[in-house]
């Protein structure tokens, strides 16, 4: 008997343990949430409003951000005309032959064929907004999902409040992933337009649609700090708005009698 009893006094301090942990962790997570949503988004969104102002982001000729291709063209395979009949097609098919398959590439002139420095520093910028935007938003989530409380019937609407943010930061979320997806797509895309360049050099639409390409991105760079500025403000006017509902979601009996 005793040694049940010490055994239920252990399992009894373990879980305490962990309890105490747990309410820790939540009061951590509310007290960077709350910090995030009254002092870090207005401030971030403030600080991307004057990024957006950047000479970097306000290149009014997208010629500027054009990087040259360093990969010469091959001098023209010359014909003459001392073959006729069939010497002169078999001495055509492999010529033709080549310029169909294309230039076989060993190296890179120069050792490597660089990215649009231009776009790469600017990309290095916007990066690291994309990510701090996705980690504040998982705390935020967090808090609010710690907040919903247990399902009842009647009296919901403040629940309605705190799953409707959720959905938001979520959402957010997924954007902010998407705009990561989009600049590895463009590197891709960049670099299979290259290798094609490589290989058909004589070519000059592909030459142009890496310039194509570039100034999109570039374009597109913008939209993105843009929209991470529209992201902060509408969370933080919507979490404000409605932070009575999202603290408090059901409202008591006591309460709603006077």
């Amino acid at each position: 008997m005793p040694l049940f009893c010490a055994q239920c006094c252990t399992c009894l301090t373990s879980h305490y343990y962990l309890w105490i942990q747990v309410d820790a962790f939540r009061e951590r997570i509310t007290g960077e949430a709350e910090d995030l949503v009254a002092n870090f988004f207005p401030k971030k969104l403030l600080e991307l409003d004057h990024f957006l102002k950047d000479p970097i982001l306000n290149i009014q000729e997208l010629k500027d951000i054009h990087c040259e291709i360093n990969l010469k063209v091959p001098d023209p395979i010359l014909l003459t005309n001392s073959h006729d009949g069939l010497d002169a097609v078999s001495t055509l098919l492999p010529i033709l032959f080549f310029c169909l398959a294309g230039t076989k590439v060993f190296v890179i002139p120069g050792g490597m064929m660089k990215s649009n420095n231009k776009l790469v520093d600017l990309i290095e910028k916007v990066k690291p907004e994309i990510r701090t935007l996705i980690e504040k938003c998982n705390t935020v989530k967090m808090w609010v999902q710690l907040l919903i409380p247990r399902i009842e019937d009647g009296n919901n609407f403040g629940v309605s409040i705190q799953e409707e943010t959720v959905a938001e930061l979520r959402t957010v979320e997924g954007e902010a992933a998407s705009y990561l997806d989009q600049i590895s797509r463009y590197y891709i895309t960049r670099a299979k337009l290259v290798s094609k360049i490589a290989k058909y050099p004589h070519v000059e639409d592909y030459r142009r649609t890496v310039t194509e390409i570039d100034e999109k991105e570039y374009i597109s760079l913008k939209i993105i700090v843009s929209e991470l500025r529209n992201q902060y403000v509408t969370l933080h006017d919507m979490i404000l708005k409605n932070i009575e509902k999202i603290k408090r979601p059901r409202s008591s009996n006591t309460d709603a009698l006077y």
